[in-house]
């Protein structure tokens, strides 16, 4: 099947032709791949195409969450850990690109709260330096450009950037946006979830807390800041009026790191077709999220009460209390393993008596592939990317942890996206974001003199 793409006017001429010119032959199987009687490519062939191409392409998530507590000697990435994101899981999934996130959960607005969440925040930038200086320099390695990123991965090693989610830790200090930008952050969303000292937070649609009406005087600082600094400004998590006057103000493309389209699915973290479309013009790219709720409202509501249900049940019969995620993450790390042990195997007993039941099948690779297929079609599929969320509650059946990352590519060439594009969709226009928001950068800084 192949996709249908919109033609986006931003799209420059040359672009267009070729990708119309990839695209018109992505149907035909290459002469060297097996084909069935009536000439099309078998299943084998198309699965061996796409490992190449998996193999060839720079693929990247924008959007991974860590705990400190799997950033030290003892215990850290380069074993196998219960979390969706280790090295081991990056290898063999074929994923090149991480950025790690410096997540931090939204508290008061007063001295003692912007001194806790800057104590977070350095320790997860400690934490990621650690990892690529100290346990694995041989294995991973930190990117701040996009020429870091393709000559760290042609030398076979995995990548490593760093994100910050929610600005809130800058407290009332501007300039530790160049503290975080020297740290490596090569991105930062100024909210999260509830509003904070810079803007308003996508929450206040439902919950009606907002502060600002959008961005606070603060707020528009950062941007001009990160506009000079040349840090992607990220608008995954602020309200609609702070996206919308972000846009207005900035000099530079923004990115969105893991949001998916409104259109598809109505909640407040996606973006709606208007938000789409200021992000093209502004020749930004929104990094598809692969989670669930966020790819596929109904039907991850009505798989998850049918395997609420039978998980209940298979807990029960094996003595574990089912804590949920708040819990699980409160325990300390040997009970969490323990814990997430006991959780997997009520899982894959749950998933077994599922297999047998009539129930409303879970969000999929399939799923993830139609939001893309949807704001490729929409704004053009050069302000489209990827990315899971995983460790942050992201992940669809296919696509569940970094191992199985060649299912995303697989899906994409069922759908008749060339090697080109997929290139592209992977890493290519949001490197091509963070080039230009460098540049962008060079020539504030050359104006100021």
């Amino acid at each position: 099947m192949t996709v249908r793409r919109a033609t986006n006017p931003a799209m420059p001429l040359a672009l267009a032709l070729a990708l119309a010119l990839t695209t018109s032959g992505a149907a035909c199987a290459p002469a060297d791949q097996p084909a069935d009687a009536a000439g099309e490519e078998s299943e084998e062939a198309m699965i061996q195409r796409a490992r190449e191409i998996h193999d060839r392409v720079v693929t990247l998530d924008t959007h991974i969450d860590i705990s400190t507590a799997n950033f030290t000697a003892e215990r850290n990435y380069t074993t196998d850990l219960p979390t969706q994101v280790t090295l081991p899981k990056m290898g063999a999934g074929g994923l090149d690109v991480g950025w790690f996130v410096v997540y931090t959960s939204q508290g008061l607005l007063n001295d003692e709260g912007y001194a806790t969440a800057y104590e977070n925040a350095v320790d997860k930038f400690d934490a990621i330096h650690r990892m690529v200086n100290q346990y694995a320099p041989d294995r991973i390695e930190l990117a701040l450009t996009s020429e870091d990123v393709r000559r760290i991965a042609a030398s076979g090693k995995l990548v490593a950037m760093i994100g910050v989610e929610n600005a809130y830790p800058l407290g009332t200090d501007i300039s530790r946006v160049e503290e975080f930008h020297e740290r490596g952050a090569r991105y930062m969303s100024l909210a999260h979830t509830g509003p904070n000292q810079l803007s308003d937070a996508h929450s206040g649609e439902n919950d009606g807390d907002f502060l600002h009406g959008g961005l606070s005087e603060m707020g528009r600082e950062a941007v001009a800041e990160m506009n000079r600094l040349g840090i992607m400004i990220d608008i995954s998590h602020p309200s609609k009026p702070s996206i919308m006057q972000t846009l207005e103000m900035t000099r530079a493309p923004v990115m969105a790191s893991h949001s998916s389209a409104r259109g598809l699915s109505d909640v407040s973290r996606n973006l709606d077709d208007e938000q789409l479309h200021a992000v093209a013009a502004n020749g930004g790219v929104v990094q598809t999220v692969a989670l669930r709720r966020f790819v596929n409202t109904t039907r991850n509501a009505a798989h998850r009460e049918a395997m609420d249900a039978i998980e209940a049940e298979v807990a029960a019969e094996m003595g574990v209390e089912i804590l949920g995620r708040g819990g699980m993450f409160a325990l300390p790390p040997d009970e969490r393993d323990a814990y997430f042990a006991q959780m997997t195997q009520v899982r894959a007993t749950a998933a077994e008596r599922a297999a047998d039941m009539d129930i409303p099948p879970d969000v999929s690779v399939a799923d993830f592939v139609d939001q893309i297929d949807y704001m490729v079609n929409l704004i053009g599929l050069e302000h489209v990317g990827i990315s899971s969320d995983f460790d942050g509650g992201g992940g669809v059946d296919g696509w569940d942890d970094a191992s199985e990352t060649f299912n995303v590519t697989l899906e994409l060439v069922r759908r008749g996206y060339t090697e080109e594009e997929i290139g592209l969709l992977w890493s290519g226009n949001l490197l091509r974001v963070l080039d230009e928001v460098q540049e962008v950068a060079a020539i504030i800084q050359a104006e100021e003199g």
